[in-house]
């Protein structure tokens, strides 16, 4: 799939997912998480096709051996994913009209989480029943697994990922200044990680959001590493202080295939990951609209004070500065 095919779809996918919306009675803010979530199961979907074959080739070939293993764990090993029957995006589609389609999909994201560990509580479940508390709303689950099914089951990562991005960025049009919360527009997360220059190593993002700036350092890292086939040498972690915007960074990465940890933590008073000279690079868009930081609680720390603290009579402006 080249640049203009890949844009084509990326617009009709959102112009087709945002008309179901319309007609519906949910929020942009209500909506977001699951689709994305049916973006992911896709994702998840086409990367345990591609390696299927593999797995049940290792699969029979180990099986009444001393080195017999699940097919979950042949699977994990192979491409990361185990999908039972249930959660495969194919029986998802093909599920009768009569059945509760929503529910069904909550099945299928438990079973994921079951089998990958550090998804567990990162995929959208309970949001799905958004969609049976209307009429209006109970047809919108099949409608949606169709039109992502309209990505090519040959499409890889980086396609998901393009196709995760657009929407992350629609979705923060939608909801206006909230929107800003979670996603930094590319133009301004490129622009920073060009001035950074990540090469690779551990890179920190202390206000992370959905994850904008671990995918572009990536991808400046990919577009300057001499081996482009050769793996990415990086690994991504952030805090972010909405729970929900957690799971989408942390889905964020699942698509772009990067490795990672992401904390639910308000950095101006917490640390989970002692990050104080523990990364390569530091980058952040930070909140600056926060003005009413508690300066006792920060001006002894070594993550502000470092450099001083910014002060503003009885406020302390914090920066969260970068560096490499």
């Amino acid at each position: 799939m080249n640049r203009e095919q890949l844009k084509k779809l990326e617009r009709d996918l959102w112009a087709a997912a945002d008309k179901l919306r319309a007609n519906s009675d949910l929020k942009a803010s209500e909506y977001s998480t699951p689709v994305l979530g049916l973006i992911f199961l896709k994702f998840a979907d086409n990367k345990y096709r591609q390696h299927e074959a593999a797995i049940r080739q290792e699969y029979e070939k180990l099986k009444g051996t001393r080195r017999e293993k699940r097919l979950e764990e042949v699977a994990i090993e192979k491409c990361g994913f185990f999908l039972q029957d249930y959660a495969r995006y194919d029986y998802l589609l093909q599920l009768p009209e009569k059945e509760n389609v929503a529910k069904a999909i909550r099945r299928a994201m438990a079973s994921i989480e079951k089998s990958k560990p550090e998804l567990l509580g990162v995929l959208p479940q309970e949001e799905y029943d958004r969609f049976t508390r209307s009429d209006k709303n109970k047809g919108i689950p099949k409608d949606l697994l169709k039109l992502f099914s309209d990505i090519p089951v040959d499409a890889a990562g980086d396609v998901f990922g393009q196709i995760y991005e657009y929407f992350l960025a629609n979705f923060a049009l939608s909801e206006g200044q909230g929107g800003g919360e979670f996603f930094t527009p590319r133009s301004v997360v490129k622009l920073m990680t060009e001035i950074i220059e990540p090469h690779g190593g551990k890179v920190y993002d202390p206000a992370c959001g959905s994850g904008g700036m671990f995918v572009q350092s990536a991808e400046f890292i990919h577009q300057h590493q001499a081996d482009k086939a050769a793996d990415l040498d990086v690994y991504v972690c952030g805090t972010e202080k909405t729970l929900e915007t957690v799971k989408l960074a942390k889905m964020n990465l699942a698509v772009n295939n990067l490795r990672g940890d992401i904390k639910q933590a308000n950095t101006y008073y917490e640390d989970p990951l002692n990050a104080f000279g523990a990364f390569d690079y530091v980058m952040a868009n930070p909140p600056f609209n926060v003005d009413d930081v508690t300066l006792d609680a920060v001006e002894k720390d070594p993550r502000f004070n470092t450099y001083g603290v910014p002060r503003n009579k009885t406020k302390a402006k914090v920066l969260i500065c970068t560096e490499s």
